[in-house]
């Protein structure tokens, strides 16, 4: 795990394997996550329609609360069945809940959590199931039992588990799920972090108490702080970070989660710089390219949209053999894993369509997907994906808890907007001519000014020299047109003027 805060606005961490990167993190000071804060703030608006509400919770845009996110704490008397909590993992479905405007009203304080960022014009998704994570445990205030992570898919390590944890003996009103980092740990090593959690709800309580609605009540942990609790485990020898202060944060964490661990982070020594030395800078530079090499010489093609990812895999250049079926599957092995890996890379989220190469064989298109599964499975984002149809298409969905890297790293071109287009000089100049014509049959019109790129004039005082002539000739009014080498090839300014100067109307 390499840790670079060099520079202070930015934070990197990188997990490398086998000299490959497999993960990357990156936060930065002018755009905090606040994912995973505790909110007390205060209902807005309700939305019966969608049966959602918005609440204000103090950042200056109000989140979302859908009805499937409300704990039944809220409900009316008579939905809440006696007081009786819901199980950890067992929240009660849709169908059983009441009407959103049933439960809420304008002016309302409530406990919230962000679940997920806003991205674009929406704002922060929350909850009022609230979860705050330990290096082992997630404390769960107002669920009811214990659960287990569901990555942990053997039953018997799963009920030995939930025995520790019953040993262990924690408040009835507070739900508990052990994580996968929590699997082959102690009972001693479960009660200290049981006993911190709790001590962290203690101080959270007391501010519920006291604070006035809007107001944070719990702040997730820095990036380093979270990523060393959620990512570092076993397999990662080592932790390498390039400043000292970063070394004592890591080792401060270490020290109370996991004591035999703080010998693993070092600080990085020498002239160059962290990420310079183990070949991230340009890893990180291939992420954002919308082709992907693969090894066999095939590639894949990422296209994002608001709403979908869609990921073509191409054969390329691979020719092993006269065998297209076999081409296929060896390709599609292949990009099968690395499409994992660019998710994770990439953060993408939401629907994705991935366009495998073509396989006749139902055996292949089983095989492929075991290996997209396997290679998601290590994911800490939730995923769940569809079987690979005849036509080859596999369907995906990836949690999206913020924007992706990509939306994170770039703004909009101001010239095209983020379409990656322009129109051509041709097809400006014709849009030109078509404005002119127009323009030119006004009474009061003494001339027509135009201020272009000088792609565009050049065609226009060239390719369409003689025509402009004769329309200045039978109307007796002026067209000028200027080059302006700040104006790309499809930007112009437009205006008209009268005999005294005066302009009629002009564009921008």
């Amino acid at each position: 795990m390499l840790i670079n805060v060099a520079q202070e606005e930015e934070c990197r961490i990188a997990v490398v394997e086998k000299n490959q990167l497999e993960e990357l993190y990156i936060e930065r000071i002018s755009d905090t996550s606040i994912v995973g804060n505790i909110y007390k703030g205060k209902v807005v608006n309700v939305e019966p329609s969608i049966q959602a509400c918005f609440v204000d919770f103090g950042v200056g845009k109000n989140g979302f609360l859908h009805i499937s996110d409300l704990q039944p704490s809220y409900f009316h008397e008579k939905e809440k069945k006696g007081g009786k909590k819901e199980r950890v993992g067992r929240k009660r479905p849709r169908r059983d809940r009441p009407p959103i405007q049933e439960c809420l009203k304008r002016g309302q304080e409530m406990l919230v959590q962000v679940i997920k960022e806003g991205i674009g014009t929406k704002g922060p998704t929350l909850s009022t199931y609230l979860s705050i994570p330990g290096r082992f445990l997630v404390l769960m205030p107002g669920m009811h039992r214990m659960g287990v992570s569901r990555k942990i898919d053997d039953e018997e390590t799963r009920m030995r588990l939930r025995d520790i944890l019953g040993q262990l003996d924690p408040p009835k009103d507070m739900g508990f799920i052990i994580r996968t980092a929590g699997m082959d740990r102690t009972k001693t090593e479960l009660r200290r972090d049981l006993n911190y959690l709790m001590r962290l709800w203690k101080t959270i309580d007391k501010r519920i108490q006291s604070e006035p609605a809007p107001a944070v009540l719990y702040q997730e942990s820095d990036l380093v702080t979270r990523t060393v609790r959620d990512v570092f485990n076993a397999n990662i020898s080592r932790i390498i970070c390039d400043t000292e202060s970063t070394v004592r944060k890591a080792r401060d964490f270490l020290r109370i989660a996991m004591p035999r661990t703080r010998s693993r982070v070092s600080k990085h020594e020498g002239s160059v710089p962290l990420f310079e030395k183990y070949k991230i800078e340009k890893e990180i530079a291939k992420i954002q390219a919308r082709h992907v090499s693969l090894k066999s010489g095939g590639h894949l093609v990422i296209d994002t949209t608001e709403a979908i990812v869609a990921i073509d895999v191409n054969s390329g250049k691979y020719r092993q053999n006269d065998n297209a079926e076999s081409t296929a599957y060896k390709i599609n092995m292949e990009a099968a894993t690395e499409i994992a890996r660019q998710l994770r890379l990439r953060d993408l989220g939401g629907v994705i369509i991935i366009d495998f190469i073509d396989m006749q064989q139902q055996k292949h298109r089983r095989s492929v997907e075991k290996v997209l599964r396997d290679a998601v499975s290590a994911d800490r984002s939730r995923t769940k994906i569809l079987r690979i149809s005849q036509l080859g298409i596999a369907e995906m969905t990836r949690q999206r808890m913020r924007p992706s890297l990509k939306q994170s790293t770039y703004t909009d071109c101001p010239h095209c907007h983020g379409s990656g287009l322009v129109k051509t000089s041709e097809s400006m100049s014709i849009e030109i001519m078509r404005r002119i014509q127009a323009a030119i049959g006004q009474e009061e019109l003494a001339s027509i000014e135009i201020e272009v790129a000088p792609d565009v004039a050049d065609f226009l005082h060239n390719r369409k020299r003689a025509y402009l002539s004769g329309l200045e000739a039978e109307s007796g009014k002026a067209i000028i047109i200027t080059a302006n080498r700040n104006y790309t090839s499809d930007t112009y300014s437009f205006a008209t003027r009268d005999t005294r100067g005066s302009v009629l109307s002009s564009h921008p």
